[in-house]
């Protein structure tokens, strides 16, 4: 699995440069309306039910951290701060608008 080299904070988005030189940069409101965790999923259905349109449009990630060598967790302007992104998860995510 692709590891981070380097994760930049910036007014459009979180930008993440993999080791394999992968460039991708999340808008902010995507990445957070996208959370993994279990308080914006369903633990038992697996059913999203906190989306993109659910997130304030000025949220931004306001500081992050590395899990292990695993995944990320950000610190949202919103107060969320309990997402953990896994690395093969962020990698998952859709690139274009149309397949979000």
């Amino acid at each position: 699995m692709p590891f981070p080299r380097r994760v930049q904070l910036l007014p459009e988005g979180v930008y993440i440069e993999w080791d394999d030189g992968v460039q991708r940069l999340f808008p902010h409101r995507f990445l957070r309306g996208n959370c993994p965790c279990a308080g914006c999923i369903y633990e038992m259905t697996g059913k999203r039910h906190v989306f993109e349109k659910d997130v304030p449009e000025d949220v931004v990630a306001l500081d992050w951290m590395q899990v292990g060598r695993y995944a990320i967790r950000f610190l949202w302007s919103d107060g969320h701060e309990t997402g953990i992104y896994p690395f093969a998860y962020l990698r998952a995510l859709p690139k274009r608008e149309e397949e979000r």
